[in-house]
């Protein structure tokens, strides 16, 4: 039987890696990634030597057919993503679910091999309850954007997003329209120049320094009793 290792790798600091995500990497035939540049930096700083191949929102069918081959084969994969854990905003569900319709007579066996993650980052230090919570990834550029906003302003629980470094503050201030909402935004989490920014929009977006990558948590308004 083969496998398939879904493997989180570090979202910044390298020594956050798992000693299992090491013996995996060592372990298998091929690594998938999204970029093969970004890949290749995390396999030699770890001093790992295993083949690379592509593997991104992009690929097509014959990507899939070409993996699904390879583990026919007998082989074992790890499928990691740029940062984080594989799934999660990127294409990684989308290959699990076409190995298990097109490719549903492989004898596979697909591994989950948990680390670090943007949003439970996050989570773990917002300060407010996050016994429930929706996850909503990266805002639309265009197409359903107003929409996906008008859902955050509605929620009765914590929202979290992703946003790029290109988009934050028309983000922030796209959201203010509906709500000046207390937020608690991640910046460069787990990097040297980590920060943590809460307040409200308001406050937040005269503090921000719009560098790196973000992840916002946006509260539930708070209704008058």
């Amino acid at each position: 039987m083969s496998k398939l290792y879904i493997v989180a790798t570090p979202i910044g600091n390298l020594g956050d890696i798992t000693l299992r995500t090491l013996e995996v990497l060592r372990g298998v035939d091929l690594i998938l990634c999204e970029d093969t540049r970004v890949a290749q930096k995390l396999l030699n700083h770890f001093e790992i030597k295993k083949p690379l191949q592509s593997y991104h929102q992009h690929s097509d069918a014959r990507k899939i057919d070409y993996i699904a081959e390879i583990l026919g084969e007998g082989k074992n994969i790890a499928l990691i993503s740029d940062s984080g854990t594989p799934g999660i905003s990127d294409p990684g569900n989308k290959l699990i679910e076409l190995l298990n319709t097109k490719h549903q007579t492989l004898n596979t066996e697909i591994i989950p091999v948990p680390g670090p993650s943007a949003m439970a980052t996050i989570a773990s230090v917002a300060g407010v309850s996050m016994d429930r919570f929706t996850f909503m990834g990266f805002p639309p550029h265009k197409k359903g954007r107003q929409t996906m906003f008008k859902e955050i302003s509605e929620s009765k629980y914590p929202v979290i997003i992703y946003e790029s470094v290109h988009r934050i503050i028309k983000t922030l201030k796209e959201l203010q329209v509906f709500c000046d909402f207390d937020i608690v935004v991640g910046r460069e989490l787990t990097k040297k120049f980590e920060t943590i920014y809460r307040g409200k929009i308001s406050e937040v977006i005269s503090q921000i320094e719009p560098r790196g990558e973000f992840v916002v948590i946006i509260q539930p308004k708070k209704h008058e009793k």
